[in-house]
C-alpha cells in the first residue's frame, strides 16, 4: 500500500513538472527578441530554457516537456514562410533537451555517436565543400569535448560531474545536439533545396549568418543555466521530497 502511494506521488510530481515546464517553454517560444534571424526554430527564446528541461527533468521527462512547449508556442507564434516546415524542424529542440538530460546522467557515449553519425553524414554532402568550416566550430568543439571526455581515465570523468562548470557543459553540449539535428535536416537531408528551394551560394549566405548568431544563443543560454541551474535543481528536489513525505 505504501509502495503504491510512493509510485503514485510520484508519477503526480512527474506529470506536474512537464505540464508546469511545458507551459513555461511555450512561453519562452513565443518570445521574438534579437539576437534571431528572421525565421527558424530559435526564432523565439526557446534556447533559454533547453538545458534545463533535460537537467531538472531527465531525459525523456525534458524530451517531453520540451516537445509540447514548442508545438503549442509555435502555433501560438507563426514564424517562417512556410509554417509546415518550421514543426519538422523544431523537433531539434526536445532533442537539444533529450541529450541535455543523458549527459547530465553521465551517458556521453549515446551522445558521441549521436554527433559522429550526423557530422559524418554533414561532411559526406558534396554542397558542404562550399561551406566554410568554420560556421561550425561550436558543434565541432562540442563533438571533441565529447572524445576527450571518452578517452579520460574513469576517475578523472567521473570528478568532472562535480564541478561547479558542468551545467553550462551540459548546456553547450544539449544545445550543440539541437543545432547539428537542424544542419543534419537542412543539408545532408537536402531540405535547403526541396523545401525551400534555395541555391548553393544562398545557403552559403545563411550559413555565414547563422555561424555569428547561434553561439550568441548558445552562450546565452550557457550563462543562464550556470545561474539558475543549480536553484531550479534545488527547488525541484526540495519538492519531490515533499511529496514523497
Amino acid at each position: 500500500m505504501y509502495l503504491d502511494l510512493e509510485l503514485s506521488n510520484r508519477r503526480s510530481q512527474k506529470i506536474a513538472l512537464i505540464s508546469v515546464f511545458a507551459a513555461i517553454n511555450a512561453i519562452f517560444d513565443s518570445i521574438a527578441l534579437p539576437p534571431q534571424l528572421s525565421s527558424g526554430v530559435w526564432y523565439g527564446w526557446i534556447f533559454v530554457m533547453e538545458p534545463l528541461n533535460g537537467i531538472v527533468l531527465g531525459p525523456l521527462s525534458g524530451f517531453t516537456s520540451t516537445l509540447i512547449g514548442v508545438m503549442i508556442g509555435h502555433s501560438i507564434f507563426l514564424r517562417g514562410d512556410i509554417v509546415i516546415y518550421e514543426y519538422l524542424f523544431t523537433l531539434g529542440v526536445p532533442i537539444g533537451a533529450l541529450i541535455s538530460g543523458l549527459f547530465y546522467q553521465k551517458r556521453w557515449r549515446l551522445i558521441l555517436i549521436y554527433f559522429g553519425i550526423l557530422l559524418t553524414a554533414y561532411f559526406l554532402t558534396p554542397v558542404t565543400s562550399a561551406l566554410p568550416i568554420w560556421g561550425i566550430w561550436d558543434t565541432l568543439l562540442a563533438f571533441t569535448v565529447l572524445c576527450v571526455i571518452n578517452i579520460l581515465p574513469s576517475s578523472i570523468r567521473t570528478g568532472l560531474w562535480k564541478q561547479p562548470f558542468i551545467l553550462p557543459l551540459v548546456a553547450f553540449i544539449g544545445l550543440e545536439a539541437d543545432i547539428l539535428f537542424r544542419i543534419f535536416l537542412f543539408i545532408p537531408c537536402q531540405t535547403y533545396h526541396l523545401f525551400y528551394g534555395l541555391s548553393a551560394e544562398v545557403l552559403e549566405a545563411i550559413w555565414v549568418a547563422a555561424a555569428f548568431i547561434t553561439p550568441i544563443q548558445v552562450a546565452i543560454s550557457i550563462v543562464v543555466t550556470a545561474i539558475v541551474g543549480p536553484y531550479v535543481l534545488r527547488l525541484s528536489l526540495l519538492k519531490q521530497r515533499r511529496v514523497l513525505k
